[in-house]
């Protein structure tokens, strides 16, 4: 009968591994800055747009702010894979919750399935999430972290960019802010991740949810527009010379053999 605690049977071959050499494989590094914010009636989110592949950048308008329902949105921070199919996977479960019970999903029932679903990975799906929304108890902000653990919190903020975006909320943040003071400082949060971490960048999306709905803000802000296009580079043909050339039939190259196939037999 398999054991459902903690097995540590294979501590002695990572042991030997590590001695030999071998170094465990570690996690990538990954770069967002995704923050929420509550205010007088709802709840503001707002993300970076940047997507990276290490030291590259992969993408640099990929889309941040995931929807659970028409009055939940969800900002993932960490693998875009994991971030886009759990977030995918809880909104397909409220749905079919809510075709159920015939009710409009709450914002706790959401935070609690995406919970126990990345409790039940062990933390080894890369997905740190921002979770907002408005319903029959009001406004609520959520974090979850990829192990499973969450906090309810006034305001938040995820990922690579987190401690530039939490020096704007610590400093400027006071309760019952109207929507459009929240918009400004969900903004700035944002912008000082882009501008001060390396895993952030490029545009500024924002969603505002309040109890008649969401307004998604895409490319909100873009502080990193290209002010000069991209040169084009153009080299007619003979600009490089040919200074010699040899062309030898593949029959006559000795590193090349050229072995006869036996054709199957069909009858």
């Amino acid at each position: 009968m398999a054991s459902q605690d903690f097995n540590f049977d294979l501590c002695a071959r990572n042991d030997l591994l590590a001695r030999t050499g071998m170094t465990a494989p570690g996690a990538m590094k990954t770069g967002t800055t995704i923050v929420g914010v509550t205010c007088k009636g709802g709840v503001v989110l707002g993300a970076d747009t940047r997507a990276t592949n290490g030291p590259i950048v992969a993408d640099k308008n990929c889309e941040k702010i995931h929807y659970i329902a028409d009055n939940i949105y969800c900002c993932g921070a960490g693998t875009a894979a994991d971030t886009e199919n759990t977030t995918e996977l809880i909104s397909s479960k409220l749905k079919l919750h809510k075709l159920a019970t015939g009710r409009q999903p709450r914002v706790s029932t959401a935070c609690t399935m995406l919970k126990q679903m990345l409790w039940r990975y062990g933390g080894h799906i890369s997905a740190a999430l921002v979770l907002g929304g408005v319903d029959i108890n009001g406004s609520h902000l959520y974090t979850i972290y990829p192990h499973g653990s969450s906090d309810k919190l006034p305001y938040v903020t995820m990922g690579s960019g987190s401690l530039a975006a939490m020096s704007i909320f610590e400093s400027e943040y006071k309760d019952d802010m109207e929507i459009d003071e929240a918009i400004a400082l969900v903004t700035k949060a944002i912008a000082a991740g882009v501008f001060n971490d390396l895993g952030s960048g490029s545009n500024i999306d924002v969603t505002i949810i309040t109890k008649d709905g969401a307004d998604i803000r895409r490319n909100y802000v873009t502080p990193n527009e290209r002010k000069h296009p991209a040169a084009v580079y153009y080299y007619p043909p003979g600009t490089t010379a040919v200074l010699s050339e040899k062309i030898v039939p593949i029959a006559q190259r000795k590193d090349i053999v050229v072995e006869s196939v036996e054709k199957m037999d069909l009858a």
